[in-house]
């Protein structure tokens, strides 16, 4: 993956990996020319979190509040003013008690912007090209959306990203009629008519499995799009997902919302540059157990723990120790993920390989190498 050389097209993925997420926030939508892309200092402007639950985001379910925070410190420099929060939890949550947990009230009060709890809003219905959806009053007025998802796992679609996202701008009874219509199909659909404008995406800690969170994955990475539809087939990559495992993606696309690529991924840091954080999910304490890690890159070593949260744990104790690290450069070895194993008898390529190319690395090894 090459440097940043250029604002954003709408073909680039841009990745930054780090710790400062306000600063690192801020950086992509420097980077992506984000304010020439916005246009009139005039437009309304909405930021929309995924806050489905009151949970602080540390637990791999809710967006970062200091990503809001740096993008609203991003436009405010850049004399854009007219700012809006808007979401709404599940039903069953209370949308106000998730913005006060989550850190956003508290941020609307250091920044002056206006905060909106769409489960309290007005509606319409609304032709979503051949689907009738109601659609909160408020994301209808936005003229610049711009989508902060978490890049984690769901129970029902595998994955929630920038195109799920979206169901936050509907009323709790949609909500639950889209559960009732299997998801995919009204996902898509809500998709022709809500904003995504901009993307930037919560990789820091998602987790890989339940929308709730509870088993976070530090990823330690923020990544920008301009098309939720090759966002989200990038993200699905990195969890370790095909793209037709995710059926939304492929709909989304038939609808004309956007591309599932070619994708041009551009680095803005290096992921050495950022170090592993632990993690102390039950399930991810038991993954860990059969990784040898050595000075790991975030990045590098979400791919693996999102692999092995797909395979059956019959198959992790047959590979044994996996190596993965930059204390394994110029060391041999059996079996190594990361271009830092590249000395060993067997490596997974890449510098961060995505969950998608560890977990095809790890089934070839286990139906070859593992067996000699």
């Amino acid at each position: 993956m090459s440097k940043l050389k250029h604002p954003m097209e709408k073909n680039e993925i841009l990745v930054i990996y780090g710790n400062d997420i306000a600063a690192m926030a801020g950086k992509l939508a420097e980077s992506a020319g984000l304010a020439n892309l916005i246009g009139d200092k005039k437009k309304t402007i909405g930021l929309k979190p995924n806050l489905v639950v009151a949970r602080p985001a540390s637990g791999g379910a809710t967006t970062h509040p200091e990503i809001a925070a740096g993008i609203i410190d991003y436009l405010k420099n850049n004399c854009f003013n007219n700012i809006v929060i808007l979401e709404g939890s599940w039903t069953g949550d209370s949308t106000s008690r998730a913005f006060t947990q989550c850190g956003y009230s508290q941020l609307v009060k250091e920044t002056g912007v206006k905060l909106i709890d769409t489960q309290k809003d007005s509606c319409k219905k609304i032709n979503c090209k051949g689907m009738d959806i109601e659609i909160c009053d408020s994301a209808l007025k936005i003229d610049f959306m711009i989508n902060l998802p978490v890049l984690k796992g769901h129970c029902q679609t595998l994955m929630t990203c920038a195109l799920k996202n979206g169901k936050g701008l509907i009323p709790d009874r949609e909500k639950r009629r889209f559960h009732s219509l299997g998801l995919h199909k009204p996902i898509a659909h809500l998709n022709t008519v809500i904003r995504n404008d901009f993307i930037i995406v919560d990789g820091i800690c998602g987790d890989p499995d339940f929308e709730e969170g509870g088993n976070p994955v530090y990823g330690g990475r923020l990544f920008a799009s301009r098309d939720p539809v090759l966002c989200d087939t990038w993200a699905a990559g990195l969890l370790g997902y095909k793209t037709d495992e995710i059926p939304y993606i492929g709909l989304a696309e038939k609808l004309g919302i956007g591309v599932t690529g070619p994708v041009l991924v551009r680095e803005i840091n290096n992921c050495s540059d950022e170090s592993l954080q632990r993690q102390s999910g039950g399930k991810i304490r038991q993954i860990s157990s059969y990784i040898k890690e050595d000075s790991a890159c975030s990045p590098c070593y979400a791919g693996l723990v999102y692999a092995l949260s797909r395979l059956n744990s019959e198959k992790w104790e047959k590979f044994g120790e996996i190596c993965i690290g930059q204390g394994f450069r110029g060391k041999k070895g059996r079996l190594g993920i990361g271009n830092c194993t590249a000395g060993f008898l067997t490596s997974c390529p890449g510098c961060p390989p995505t969950g998608m190319e560890v977990m095809d690395f790890l089934e070839k090894a286990g139906r070859t190498v593992l067996k000699t």
